[in-house]
């Protein structure tokens, strides 16, 4: 490797001289020259590679302080950002190769790109620690604009929703009553996919939840009061079959409390049966039944639920009232 000082200045180009062939430029940082030299020569490991960053990231405190979801979530966003960029060298990225992963490689999934993204700034932030880089590359590119949902199903399309799942099969019938509770509690459905029963109190009349996303160390916990509406609920939730000694509300037809995956894809398969039954006229999420109970509490009790440590979180994301109503002067 040359190193070629420019004349009249303190600038220097470095270029490799492979054997038998004509010289390569290597540009002007000195360490991303060498790696490109060792990456040449196939003398290099892949350390300080976006690959070898994940991996580390993955043995780091803030990682094993993520939430089982959240991890699951990184690995599945890492895959294809591993595929474009797990080879090169953290040292060699800059802004312009995040704006064109976001708008040119990843066009056609926009909103995943950015979450692709926001793991890969937590890898370079990774290597700004480890003095790597000076800066991370991730923090200059906007992300690509997204679209909240604005719509949650309509009550009378949800009522029908349940009541056909209610006439579906024994495990159907299990996803409508989580259905059911999410729309009436508005929590996540990893706060409840494990719910067991002493966390029903009838004496107190709650129902004790953990909420999912704790922020700065603090442990936040969910009580929801058991109101007149969901006493009919919870009778029948207790009443759900399930082995001798298990406490878990919800739970297969091997009496074990739902995965994640197990509880999505039957979700998706009961959605497409309902749509191509002509039960209800469009898809929604479930997580849109967080969004339900949003707009239904506003309704009924004139005020945003507690939601999330900002109340303005809950405003914009799940707010989807079709109507403002506010008093004339008098």
């Amino acid at each position: 490797m040359e190193a070629r000082p420019h004349s009249g200045s303190d600038k220097v180009t470095y270029r490799y001289h492979p054997v038998g062939g004509k010289p390569v430029n290597l540009g002007q940082d000195k360490r991303a020259a060498i790696q490109k030299v060792l990456d040449m020569n196939g003398a290099s490991n892949d350390a300080g590679t976006v690959s070898e960053l994940w991996r580390t990231y993955q043995t780091m405190p803030q990682w094993k302080r993520l939430g089982e979801r959240t991890k699951s979530d990184y690995t599945q966003y890492s895959i294809k950002l591993l595929e474009v960029m797990g080879k090169v060298s953290g040292r060699i990225i800059r802004p312009a190769d995040i704006a064109r992963y976001l708008r040119v490689e990843r066009a056609e999934a926009p909103v995943r790109a950015n979450r692709e993204i926001a793991l890969l700034s937590n890898l370079m932030t990774v290597a700004v620690e480890r003095g790597d880089i000076d800066v991370n590359p991730c923090k200059q590119v906007k992300r690509n604009l997204e679209r909240p949902r604005t719509e949650a199903p309509e009550p009378e399309t949800f009522a029908a929703f349940l009541a056909w799942l209610n006439t579906q099969g024994p495990q159907r019938q299990v996803i409508g009553l989580m259905a059911e509770f999410a729309a009436m509690v508005g929590s996540r459905r990893i706060e409840f996919i494990r719910l067991t029963l002493p966390q029903i109190d009838d004496e107190l009349g709650r129902i004790r939840l953990m909420r999912a996303k704790q922020h700065g160390g603090s442990v936040r916990v969910e009580s929801v009061t058991i109101t007149a509406g969901m006493e009919d609920l919870v009778r029948r939730l207790r009443a759900l079959e399930r082995p001798d000694g298990c406490l878990h509300v919800f739970t297969t037809r091997d009496g074990n409390p739902y995965t994640d995956d197990g509880f999505a894809s039957t979700w998706q398969r009961a959605m497409t049966k309902a749509l191509a039954d002509k039960i209800i006229p469009r898809r929604f999420t479930f997580h849109d039944l967080r969004a339900y109970y949003t707009t239904q509490h506003k309704a009924q009790y004139g005020g945003l639920p507690d939601l999330h440590a900002d109340s303005k979180t809950t405003a914009r994301v799940y707010d989807r009232s079709r109507v403002s109503e506010r008093k004339g002067l008098g």
